[in-house]
């Protein structure tokens, strides 16, 4: 009789030695499948996040260069007291960086104020009146502030509060590109309503500088900002719903003749986050660092993908220690099921029956096992793996913003947002670490299982049972046929 035959028999007559050993096998396998899907979905996950997440290089003047000019006047001049002066970023300069590759598109930020002409602004408790005109780039169009707040743009889904949803449009449209050159504006639902306003209405505000005209601006889309706006407020500036979004165009004329073709800062959205740091080299190639600067915002991506990278690393730990667990666990069964045989072995020894093929009998026998142990594991991983990797994702997430948080880690090269004025609360940077870590928890595991798991998985049973059966068969096979039988 060959040892297929004696293979199959002995897994047959021995149903509840064959059963536990199906169960057993089952369980390993399926923690051992978990561990392979979650590793598999980190990976996915990470490669999404790419695309998934934004990462930004934001042009703006270089702040540390004029702070640098301005000491160096202080210490030649102490008649008066000089100013730091920054310089508006040319769009020429910006339109050489945006055909670097990578790059996906771009934001053109100028902001400045003015002043309430035809509608009543939203005042609160805590506000202090005004806000400066000052944009991200710290921009200023004059020492005298208006009481509304002007965020030109290129559109505003373009802008972060847009893009992570603190704020989104209610009625009518945002801010496209189309609107270059329009008196089209796009304000707050709060300010719509104290002073009935509406989609096709129109608002005249009155310049806080220059010859301080009274413009007349077309309502076209209104917007609610973020709930938590009010309450991050600083007290040195206005009401979040005293914030209109305009073309670039509309904001800088407002500022002056002078601005034509500048903005505060310009941002742009980069493609594939693994890149910033070569875009933000390249770009430094294109302009002149003494006046302007570059610096980049993957908060949202890093976090993303350290959040992931500790999922796989825990995926791999389960894995390894899940098999090393197994094969133990089997050997030590085997290792039992074999001694109860070993006058089986002894006649078959006797017999004339080679040592490996009563090897490749137990191997055989263990084999049926595997191929059932995997078909169950194949069904019950995907629940486990699920359920791991959601916890772990959790985890994981909550590990990233504590790390983060007790180093200190920046938020990026763009505290204010991509649209608006740093003194306002409620747009948050791509940096911001609520969003970031919101970002890496919302992270979803897509855990599926593929051919190639199940292959992995298989050659995992295969080689735990191979080891088991070596380890177990290893003392019994070595005794003389006699000395089996006297025994």
């Amino acid at each position: 009789m060959n040892f297929f035959k004696r293979a199959w028999l002995n897994v047959w007559a021995k149903k509840g030695r064959s059963v536990l050993l199906i169960l057993v096998s089952s369980a390993i396998l399926m923690f051992v499948l978990a561990g392979l899907l979650i590793r598999s979905a980190a990976v996915k996950a990470t490669s999404q996040a790419k695309a998934g997440v934004g990462a930004t290089v934001t042009l703006s003047a270089n702040r540390q260069a004029a702070f640098k000019k301005m000491q160096s006047r202080t210490t030649s001049s102490k008649s008066s007291r000089p100013k730091m002066t920054l310089t508006p970023v040319k769009l020429s300069d910006a339109a050489k960086v945006a055909q670097l590759s990578n790059i996906s598109s771009y934001n053109v930020t100028s902001s400045t104020s003015v002043n309430a002409s035809s509608y009543d602004t939203v005042s609160t408790s805590t506000g202090m009146g005004s806000s400066t005109g000052g944009g991200p780039g710290g921009m200023k169009s004059s020492t005298s502030t208006g009481d509304t707040q002007i965020d030109g743009v290129t559109a505003t889904s373009l802008t972060t509060a847009f893009s992570n949803k603190q704020s989104k449009i209610t009625k009518g449209r945002g801010i496209t590109a189309a609107d270059k050159n329009t008196n089209n504006v796009v304000i707050e639902k709060d300010l719509a309503s104290q002073n009935n306003l509406t989609v096709g209405n129109t608002l005249t505000v009155k310049e806080a500088t220059g010859d301080k005209d009274k413009v007349k601006l077309k309502v076209v889309g209104i917007y609610k900002a973020s709930s938590t706006s009010s309450s991050t407020t600083s007290p040195m500036s206005t009401d979040p719903a005293n914030t209109m979004y305009t073309s670039y165009t509309l904001a800088n004329t407002f500022k002056g003749s002078k601005y034509a073709g500048t903005a505060d800062s310009v941002t742009f959205n980069v493609s594939n986050p693994a890149k910033v740091s070569s875009v933000k080299t390249a770009g430094k190639k294109l302009i002149n660092t003494s006046k302007y600067s570059l610096s980049t915002d993957d908060a949202s991506y890093q976090t993303v993908k350290a959040s992931m990278d500790n999922v796989e690393g825990f995926a791999n730990k389960i894995v390894w220690l899940v098999a090393i667990a197994g094969t133990i666990i089997l050997a030590l069964i085997v290792i039992l099921m074999i001694r109860e045989r070993r006058f089986e072995i002894g006649v078959l020894l006797s017999l004339g029956e080679a040592r490996w093929k009563i090897i490749a009998q137990f191997f055989t026998e263990m084999l049926m096992v595997i191929v059932v142990a995997v078909a169950i594991a194949g069904v019950g991983g995907k629940f486990v793996g699920n359920q791991l990797g959601s916890q772990l994702v959790s985890q994981s997430a909550t590990t990233t913003q504590t790390t983060s948080s007790s180093t200190g880690q920046p938020g990026g090269g763009e505290p204010s947002g991509n649209g608006g004025s740093g003194m306002r609360g409620g747009n948050g940077g791509p940096g911001n670490t609520s969003q970031t870590t919101k970002q890496a928890t919302d992270t979803k595991l897509e855990v599926t299982v593929s051919a190639v798991n199940l292959a992995e998985l298989g050659g995992f049973g295969l080689a735990i049972t191979f080891l088991s059966i070596m380890i177990a068969s290893g003392g019994i096979l070595r005794l003389e046929p006699k000395k089996v039988l006297i025994s």
